[in-house]
């Protein structure tokens, strides 16, 4: 009895730290299924013909989730003196344009007089100005064709936006519709990403670079919530084995 009372406490801590290490390992493989299944969903989405946008009156029902990347259409003009510029890194350009540099992003008016916030395309560093880049404006009305997509969050590693610089580091359709004196409850909730034929004669801002990658590493995660709970196991065994041979003390 004395030598099961020396590994009773060990072993009980040691199914404590193992279930832990199982509950995780099964939660990364519940969020590998909720990844590979919104990859299928937005694989399906990119391809489906653009819509015109829901109705005003449903816009605060909107689910972001459900709409992101979805292929849509809209029609307005372009309220040029009220662009913005988002920094971004272009790794794997669709165009013939890669680096940093900016999205240039201009609220579209409608006529009802609401408002979507498009992302017109990406311009190099030195392409920020209007003024650098002329002809890159559109005058009038125009149809606006590309993907949706939801606001896009910070972290403790996203600079604050420069809005006395006109530099920002997210996206957001209210916000922005917010800073440039817009309704935003008139604004629709998603930014809409301009497709490649929207690029202007010029080339510039260069459409059609939405990003639909996406990091899947649960599976390497799982293996190894799993393969510590698989070391912990074995550790525990020898752990007991070792202290149920070992003669009692004073023998």
């Amino acid at each position: 009895m004395s030598r099961l009372r020396l590994v009773l406490w060990p072993t009980v801590a040691a199914a404590v730290v193992f279930a832990i290490l199982v509950a995780l390992g099964n939660w990364q493989m519940d969020r590998l299924a909720w990844k590979e299944a919104m990859m299928a969903r937005v694989k399906t989405r990119i391809t489906l013909p653009a819509e015109n946008l829901p109705p005003e009156p449903v816009w605060p029902a909107i689910d972001a989730d459900a709409k992101d990347y979805a292929a849509a259409r809209v029609t307005g003009r372009f309220l040029n003196d009220k662009e913005v510029h988002v920094f971004h890194t272009l790794v794997n350009p669709k165009g013939r344009l890669s680096g940093q540099g900016y999205f240039v992003v201009t609220p579209l008016l409608r006529d009802d007089g609401s408002v979507i916030v498009v992302n017109r395309g990406f311009v190099p560093l030195d392409r920020k100005t209007p003024a650098s880049r002329p002809g890159s404006q559109i005058e009038g009305e125009t149809t606006v064709e590309g993907l949706l997509r939801r606001p896009e969050g910070s972290n403790l590693f996203t600079p604050a936006n420069d809005r006395a610089n006109n530099v920002w580091f997210t996206r957001d359709a209210r916000e922005i519709a917010r800073a440039a004196g817009l309704d935003p409850a008139r604004t629709f909730p998603l930014t809409l990403d301009a497709g490649a034929a929207q690029t202007p004669p010029g080339g510039l801002p260069q459409a059609g670079e939405t990003l639909v990658t996406f990091t899947n590493n649960h599976w390497q995660y799982a293996l190894t919530w799993y393969g510590l709970a698989a070391t912990l196991a074995g550790v525990w065994l020898a752990f007991v084995i070792g202290r149920l041979r070992r003669p009692p003390a004073g023998s």
